[in-house]
C-alpha cells in the first residue's frame, strides 16, 4: 500500500511526525489563518523528535515549495488553455488564482516533504 503507516507519503499526507507517524507535525489543523498555517510543535508529542533539527532548517523547504509552485503553474496553464480554451491572459489569471488559493497547502506540504527527506520512520 502506498499510503500505509511507515511510508513517507503517509507522514506527508497526514501531517504526522516523520519518525513515529503518530504525533501531529503542525499545531493547528489545516487553516487559512496566516499566523497559524505553518506553526509547528517544537517536538513530536509522541516520540519527542525535535522538529527544528537545526536553526533555519525549514529554509530548505523553499526549494520544495518552488518545485510545487512550478508544477502547479504548468498544470493550471495546461488545463486552462487546453480544456477551457482560455487566452494567455486568462490562463495567467487562473494560475495566479490557483497559487493564491493553494498557498497554505503548498507551505505545509513543502515543510512536510522537506523534513521527510531527512528523518526516517522507526517502528516503536
Amino acid at each position: 500500500m502506498l499510503f500505509k503507516k511507515g511510508t513517507k507519503i503517509y507522514s506527508v499526507v497526514n501531517g504526522k511526525c516523520p519518525r513515529c507517524h503518530e504525533g501531529d507535525f503542525f499545531k493547528y489543523q489545516f487553516t487559512f489563518h496566516p499566523s497559524k498555517i505553518t506553526q509547528l510543535h517544537k517536538n513530536c508529542p509522541n516520540c519527542n523528535l525535535k522538529y527544528m533539527i537545526e536553526p533555519s532548517f525549514f529554509y530548505g523547504a523553499m526549494y520544495v515549495n518552488y518545485g510545487i509552485t512550478v508544477a502547479l503553474s504548468v498544470i493550471t496553464f495546461l488545463i486552462s488553455s487546453l480544456v477551457f480554451n482560455f487566452t494567455l491572459l486568462q490562463s495567467f489569471a487562473a494560475i495566479l488564482l490557483a497559487l493564491i488559493v493553494l498557498a497554505p497547502l503548498n507551505l505545509r506540504l513543502s515543510r512536510m516533504v522537506w523534513i521527510n527527506m531527512f528523518v526516517s520512520y522507526k517502528k516503536s
